[in-house]
């Protein structure tokens, strides 16, 4: 493949991120990669659109698509098509896997995307778009947010699947095992507490967040056995973030989070020597950092603090 064929390859994928991120949210929400997971084997696309009460035709083109995504495996016999997940599928797009991403994808399919087409106004005036975002005059993102049990159920739904994914890899970047009283700030849900608490059986995790979300998480989410909601100082923080490198030329992921951020907030994603000159203004001095494969840890913690 010569450059410019490799060129064009890398447009087209850039281009068309939105139709696959769609691909991946309705086959989600239609059950494929359930039904293929409870299946255990290869189903025709016919017997798939039956069983999912589809067009034959429209479930047809999906599955292709989702083949061609690397998500679906597919046998030919007798010339016609079968259809297995691949362990990806398994793994995080069937709703029933502990590591389903599929709250996550619908998240980004039904919030993100639209708010992006705010892109360019918030690019030219260099401030959020929220009150555009959400039809209001209120330009606090989690308030709005928070406005609606249904988006608020969303969003804390695709939080807790991030945690899903790549929450041990963080919480075990260092160890954590001093601090028995941990504080999660703006925590929304019981996502990163859950998993602290199986690393860390003897600590007490604090959700901190606004009221009406932490009476939200109280009610449908955490457990009063487990958890106490109230407020506690430590000397100790962890921020899960995409770190990005000193010059700034990436990683990718870092500029899409910082790109979404100024849609919606007003913060940024930052390098480690800005962190590092956050925390220090706070007093937190021994700071550490650790890269992940997806999120990054960085790890701050006072000076002469006993536990």
């Amino acid at each position: 493949m010569d450059c410019t064929e490799e060129m064009v390859k890398i447009l087209f994928q850039h281009q068309h991120g939105l139709i696959i991120t769609r691909i991946m949210s309705t086959a989600c929400e239609l059950g494929v990669f359930d039904l293929l997971l409870e299946s255990g084997g290869f189903l025709s696309s016919a017997e798939i659109a039956e069983r999912l009460d589809t067009s034959h035709m429209g479930m047809e083109k999906l599955l292709e698509a989702c083949v061609s995504l690397k998500l679906l495996r597919m046998e030919k016999k007798d010339n016609e098509g079968f259809y297995g997940n691949t362990d990806l599928a398994n793994l995080c797009l069937a709703k029933s896997s502990p590591k389903s991403q599929c709250q996550y994808i619908q998240f980004y399919s039904e919030f993100v995307y639209t708010c992006s087409q705010y892109l360019t106004k918030a690019v030219r005036e260099g401030k959020h778009q929220a009150p555009l975002v959400f039809g209001t005059s209120e330009k606090n993102m989690y308030i709005n947010i928070s406005s609606s049990e249904e988006r608020l159920e969303v969003f804390q739904n695709a939080m807790g699947d991030a945690w899903s994914l790549y929450g041990q890899e963080v919480i075990s970047a260092f160890d954590l095992s001093c601090f028995h009283v941990v504080c999660d700030v703006g925590g929304g849900s019981d996502a990163f507490a859950k998993q602290y608490i199986s690393l860390y059986p003897n600590s007490t995790v604090t959700i901190f967040d606004l009221p009406e979300v932490v009476e939200r998480a109280k009610k449908h989410s955490v457990s009063s056995e487990e958890h106490r909601i109230n407020f506690q100082s430590g000397g100790g923080v962890l921020l899960v973030e995409t770190v990005l490198n000193e010059d700034r030329s990436g990683p990718l992921a870092a500029h899409i989070y910082s790109i979404l951020v100024m849609l919606v907030l007003e913060g940024k994603e930052r390098t480690l020597s800005e962190y590092s000159t956050l925390l220090g203004a706070a007093g937190f001095k021994d700071v550490q950092f650790k890269k992940g494969r997806h999120l990054d840890a960085v790890y701050g913690r006072k000076e002469n603090i006993s536990f």
